[in-house]
């Protein structure tokens, strides 16, 4: 059984290699979740001119709002890892940057799972009722913390720590 089939693969590559490699590996990823996240923080900003936006009640337009706070907030930190690579640009601080962009990615991803969710709610409290979208809310947010923190944490386990 080869190294990589039995979990044990390492890379063989300098440490400036393996931070290249991971930070261009950070923004591939960044780019998806920014284009996801923006679409979605777009639909909220536009959300108060469309003509039903009046029938919401209080209790909807506090959530509304915190919803497009929250939306603002994880495209700040998807958009933070640029402006530090651009401030820091041939600094030789890479592996600062891929630690930092690691950590702000990984909070983006947690928010948008919570943007998602509450997004859900939002929807179903509009269209439905109220406990329909309570019941919504705790469903969603079982399956995101299931996919976007269980089976990470399981897998980061199953296959140890990374090397360096």
């Amino acid at each position: 059984m080869d190294d990589q089939a039995s979990g044990s693969y390492r890379r063989d590559e300098p440490a400036a290699t393996r931070l290249d490699r991971n930070w261009n590996e950070l923004l591939q990823e960044i780019r998806v979740l920014q284009t996801g996240s923006q679409i979605l923080a777009a639909f909220l900003i536009v959300l108060p001119f469309q003509s039903r936006f009046e029938e919401l009640d209080r209790f909807q337009t506090g959530w509304y709002l915190g919803l497009v706070a929250l939306a603002m907030l994880i495209v700040a930190l998807l958009l933070t890892p640029v402006a530090i690579h651009r401030h820091l640009f041939r600094r030789r601080v890479k592996d600062e940057m891929v630690r930092a962009a690691n950590l702000l990615l990984r909070a983006a991803l947690m928010l948008l799972g919570l943007l998602l969710t509450g997004v859900s709610v939002f929807i179903a409290d509009f269209v439905v009722s109220r406990a329909v979208a309570l019941g919504t809310g705790v469903v969603l947010a079982s399956v995101m913390a299931v996919l976007l923190i269980a089976v990470p944490l399981r897998m980061g386990r199953s296959v140890g720590r990374p090397a360096g």
